[in-house]
C-alpha cells in the first residue's frame, strides 16, 4: 500500500481541488480524504506537503525513434525521459524505420512499451511508408492495437485519399492527427519565412503552408465526422480556423507545442538549429493567438513533439540539419513558467491540458484520480526554480538548457508503483 500525505491535490476531471490524503491499494486508488490514518506498518507514506499531486501526464505527440533510429532515442530511454518529466501514459507517432504501417512493427513497440514502467501506446501511419499513396489496412491496424493513425512529419497532399482516410479512421472511433505544411509552399523548413529566414539568407516556411492545409482538412473532417487533432499548431491563422471549426463540429482538436507557446523566431535566429522544428517557431503574435487557443478552449491539448537527435546532427549546416527538439523533461516547467506564472492561467487548467484532455482524446483510462482507477500520478513542486538540462534522454537538443524554469517533478507512480523520484534538493 501507498500513502500520500497532506499533498494539494487537483483534479479538474471530477472537480476535486485541496489538501487531501490520498490512500493506494493494489496498484488502484482505493480513498481520497481529508485525512487518512496509516493502516499498518508495512504502508509506505508520501509526504506531499507543499507540493500538488495530480493524474500524470499524458504526451499524445511523442517521438522514440524505436525501431529505426535508436541512436536517437529508444523506447526505455524515451520511458525514463517521459517519467522524470511526470508523464504516465505517451503516444507514439508512427514515423520509425520501417514505419508503423504493419502489424509486425506496431507489436514490436507495444511489446516492447510493456516491458517499461511508463503506458506506451502508439499511432499507426495512414499511408504505406509514409509515401501519401497509398492506404495502409485501418481496420486491421486498429484492431491490433494502434491507438490512431498518423503521417506525423509529412502531410497527406492526396485530397481524395485523406477523405477516403478519414472515412475509414472515423468508423474506427479513433483520432487521426495531422500535420500541415504543405511542402509545395517551403523552400528550407524548420525557420519561419520572415525575420528569421531574411537573418540566415534562406528561403524558410511561410505560414501560408500550414493554414491553407489546416484549412481543407478541417472541412474534410467536418464532413467526414472523423475525430480530428491538428497537430501542433504554429500560426494565429491556423488558430482562427480551428476556433470556427469547433463551432461547427465537436470532433475537431488541437495541440499547441511548450516552444510554440514559449518562444518566437527570435530563438531560431539566437540558437541555430536547436530551435529548428516542423513547423517553425512563428511571430509574437503567433505566439499571443496560441496562448488565447489554450485559454478558451480552441486548442485543447499540450503535447511536446519530443524529438530526439543526436548532437552531430543539430550540428549540421542549418539547412542540412534535421527539425525538431527533445520535450518530455521541460514541458511542465514551462507550461507553470509561461502560461501560469506569466499568463494567469491555473494549475488546474494545466493538469486539463496535459492530462485530462489528452487522455479524453484517446480514449485512455487516465486523467482522472477517480477512486478505483489505476494510481498514475504526478506529485510536482510547482514553485521550485531549476535550469534545464542534465536530461534522461539520449539526446540534448533543446534551446531551453540552462534556463531557470519554475515547477519540478518530485514523483511519478504508475499503478501504485513509484517509478520516478526527484534526488536533488
Amino acid at each position: 500500500m501507498l500513502l500520500i500525505k497532506n499533498g494539494y491535490v487537483i483534479d479538474p476531471q471530477n472537480n476535486l481541488e485541496g489538501k487531501m490524503d490520498i490512500l493506494i491499494e493494489n496498484g488502484k486508488i482505493k480513498e481520497i480524504a481529508s485525512v487518512i490514518k496509516q493502516e499498518n506498518n508495512t504502508c509506505n507514506i508520501i509526504d506531499a506537503a507543499g507540493y500538488i499531486v495530480s493524474s500524470g501526464l499524458v504526451d499524445v505527440h511523442v517521438h522514440f525513434r524505436d525501431p529505426g533510429f535508436t541512436y536517437k532515442e529508444d523506447i526505455f530511454s524515451g520511458a525514463q525521459a517521459a517519467l522524470r518529466g511526470g508523464f504516465t501514459s505517451v503516444v507514439l507517432m508512427a514515423n520509425t524505420k520501417p514505419a508503423v504501417d504493419n502489424e509486425e512493427t506496431l507489436k514490436y513497440i507495444m511489446e516492447k512499451g510493456r516491458q517499461t514502467s511508463l503506458k506506451v501506446y502508439t499511432c499507426a501511419a495512414v499511408t504505406k511508408g509514409l509515401a501519401g499513396k497509398e492506404l495502409v489496412d485501418i481496420k486491421a491496424l486498429r484492431q491490433s492495437g494502434a491507438a490512431g493513425f498518423t503521417d506525423d512529419g509529412i502531410p497527406i497532399i492526396d485530397t481524395a485519399l485523406l477523405d477516403q482516410a478519414m472515412r475509414l479512421v472515423a468508423e474506427c472511433g479513433v483520432p487521426i492527427s495531422l500535420h500541415e505544411e504543405n511542402p509545395a509552399l517551403i523552400t528550407n523548413n524548420g525557420i519561419n519565412r520572415g525575420k528569421a529566414s531574411a537573418h540566415f539568407g534562406i528561403g524558410g516556411s511561410p505560414r501560408e503552408a500550414e493554414y491553407s492545409l489546416v484549412a481543407r482538412d478541417l472541412e474534410i473532417a467536418l464532413k467526414t465526422g472523423v475525430i480530428l487533432n491538428i497537430q501542433h499548431i504554429s500560426t494565429k491563422e491556423g488558430v482562427a480556423l480551428i476556433r470556427e471549426a469547433k463551432k461547427r463540429g465537436k470532433n475537431i482538436h488541437a495541440e499547441a507545442t511548450p516552444h510554440h507557446f514559449s518562444l518566437t523566431e527570435e530563438a531560431a535566429i539566437t540558437y541555430g538549429t536547436l530551435a529548428k522544428m516542423n513547423p517553425p517557431l512563428r511571430e509574437e503574435e503567433d505566439r499571443r493567438a496560441i496562448i488565447e487557443g489554450l485559454r478558451d478552449g480552441t486548442i485543447d491539448i499540450i503535447a511536446t513533439d519530443h524529438a530526439p537527435h543526436s548532437k552531430e546532427e543539430k550540428e549540421r549546416p542549418l539547412t542540412e540539419a534535421p527539425s525538431g527538439i527533445i520535450g518530455l523533461e521541460t514541458a511542465l516547467p514551462l507550461a507553470l513558467t509561461n502560461l501560469v506564472g506569466k499568463e494567469g492561467f491555473s494549475i488546474a487548467d494545466i493538469i486539463t491540458l496535459m492530462s485530462c484532455n489528452p487522455a479524453k482524446l484517446y480514449g485512455l483510462k487516465a486523467g482522472t484520480l477517480s477512486v478505483g482507477r489505476a494510481a498514475d500520478i504526478v506529485i510536482f513542486d510547482a514553485t521550485q526554480v531549476r535550469k534545464a538540462g542534465n536530461y534522461v534522454s539520449k539526446s540534448q537538443n533543446s534551446p531551453f538548457t540552462g534556463m531557470d524554469l519554475t515547477g519540478v517533478v518530485k514523483y511519478t507512480i504508475v499503478n501504485g508503483e513509484i517509478v520516478y523520484q526527484d534526488k536533488n534538493n
